[in-house]
């Protein structure tokens, strides 16, 4: 039996999901999903079809992700940051057959919607619907709230990962991750059906999707923060008595800063699970003094799931680590030479396991990631000899800040396209807050003349605000070998050699 219908009959009146003034019981919540499979049978989705879906946290998406997995069909969360071409080129891509948008993103979705392919239908989850879209809210009125069909386990799901060329790649899991993998999962982080979950995080995050799932399986609460913020999430904590979150230590730094600034009662947490990039040590201090010894930590990634897990009672005894590899997991580190590394010795980190994703459409890159049948997103690590392991670097040119993954190539193809630009490379440089932040390092086009402030604006006229660079330095000239590379190393080090940390 599905997950949420075995719900329906014994927690009928349990709060399953939460959003602000609005909740709705397991039974409620059965009928609504539904009524969405439903509404997407009647657009005329099929098994392993596309459905995409971009908003902020909310109860309707609640209801189309599980309405999406009951159907068959193929969950596509859109990164709301994403502007015009790029929402265009996830949609192509992906081949989705509808794309649905909550009532802040739906003007967005509209602005790219001249740039899609296909026979697409548009739905909006407001009242205001643009002409030659559905309304969300009549699909749903007009559905049965019965289903025949029903699933087992999470669904299969496509989520965008950026990549190298600067174009996204759809992280695809057609069988979706089964039961017995999930309970694993639940079993590890010791989740339990009494937990209250609180979803912060954005919910195109695979892992924010993936905590708040896992609760719903159990029969457990789940709090939704519509968008993140610090005091908002503490006062949730304390009037939900919420034991459960996951974050990014982006955001775990914003809310021990709201604790230590005004304390609200969060004794009822048990479990901050962090993930999406390295949490500093010094925060990870702060963070147990604020709340207690309830920190855990994993190192995974969308393609690979959850790797590594590092326990509470780990935190403070073994900095800079993401823990030891969890059931399941084969972990390599491979040399450039194809061999093993040694303990206490860097290698790529490879993973083989049940989960593993393949990229949609894109067998050249699924392929340049497997090697024997173990799959690498590039991180680099070395295991101490009680079986820890530390990611000290990364191999792929990628910069990690507030837990979301940037692309310097995506971000240089802009700057070059600026007509004073001659040369232009981007790096991640430290930042306190977020991790790291986008630098632009520049060599202008001479005797033209741009400032910082111009370059920018002309990023954010193109990109995701998150891209765009935080700062631009301007050089004579960049560092280059003599075949014409550019030495990123060379540009990076002088701005991390105070850090105290590689990333």
């Amino acid at each position: 039996m599905d997950f949420l219908a075995g719900h329906a009959e014994s927690l009928a009146k349990k709060a399953a999901v939460i959003c602000g003034d609005e909740t709705l019981d397991f039974a409620t919540l059965n009928k609504r999903a539904s009524q969405a499979a439903n509404a997407f049978a009647g657009l005329g989705c099929k098994e392993g079809d596309r459905v995409a879906w971009m908003s902020f946290n909310s109860i309707a998406g609640t209801e189309i992700a599980n309405g999406v997995r009951r159907a068959g069909l193929v969950i596509v969360p859109v990164n709301y940051r994403l502007r015009g071409a790029e929402i265009a080129y996830v949609l192509n891509d992906s081949g989705a057959r509808v794309a649905a948008a909550g009532p802040d993103h739906v003007d967005a979705m509209a602005a790219a919607a001249a740039g899609v392919k296909g026979d697409v239908r548009f739905v909006a989850a407001r009242a205001n619907v643009p002409s030659g879209w559905l309304s969300y809210r009549e699909l749903m009125s007009g559905s049965p709230d019965e289903y025949d069909g029903t699933g087992d386990g999470l669904g299969p799901s496509m989520i965008y990962t950026s990549g190298t060329t600067g174009n996204p790649k759809g992280a695809w899991r057609p069988h979706g991750v089964d039961i017995a993998n999930v309970l694993q999962v639940i079993a590890i982080f010791e989740l339990t059906q009494s937990d209250v979950h609180l979803a912060c995080g954005p919910g195109y995050h695979s892992a924010v999707s993936f905590f708040s799932a896992l609760h719903q399986v159990l029969g457990a609460t789940v709090v939704m923060q519509p968008t993140f913020e610090a005091d908002d999430a503490l006062d949730l904590i304390a009037r939900h008595r919420v034991t459960t979150s996951f974050m990014a230590p982006t955001l775990l730094q914003r809310l021990v800063e709201a604790q230590e600034r005004r304390p609200r009662d969060a004794t009822s947490l048990r479990a901050l699970i962090l993930g999406a990039a390295p949490c500093p040590h010094a925060l990870k201090v702060r963070a147990e003094a604020a709340f207690g010894q309830v920190l855990w930590e994993f190192y995974g990634a969308t393609e690979t799931g959850i790797n590594t897990v590092l326990r509470p009672e780990d935190q403070l005894r073994k900095p800079g680590s993401c823990g030891t590899a969890v059931p399941g997991q084969e972990i390599r580190l491979m040399r450039d030479d194809g061999t093993q590394a040694d303990t206490g010795e860097p290698g790529e980190l490879m993973v083989r396991n049940t989960w593993q994703a393949e990229y949609f459409n894109r067998p050249d890159a699924t392929s340049d990631s497997l090697h024997d049948g173990f799959f690498s997103v590039g991180d680099i690590a070395y295991r101490d000899g009680e079986g820890y392991y530390y990611v000290c670097d990364r191999r792929i040119d990628m910069i990690i800040s507030g837990g979301v993954n940037i692309y310097p190539a995506e971000v240089e193809a802009v700057l070059h396209a600026h007509p004073a630009v001659m040369d232009a490379a981007v790096i991640g440089v430290p930042d306190d807050q977020w991790g790291e932040s986008v630098k632009a390092v520049v060599q202008v086009r001479r005797p033209m003349t741009v400032t910082q402030e111009e370059l920018v604006a002309f990023c954010a006229e193109r990109l995701a605000g998150y891209k765009k660079p935080r700062s631009v330095d301007f050089v004579d000239e960049l560092p280059r070998d003599d075949a014409g590379k550019l030495l990123k190393r060379k540009l990076r080090d002088a701005y991390w050699s105070s850090a105290g940390r590689f990333i």
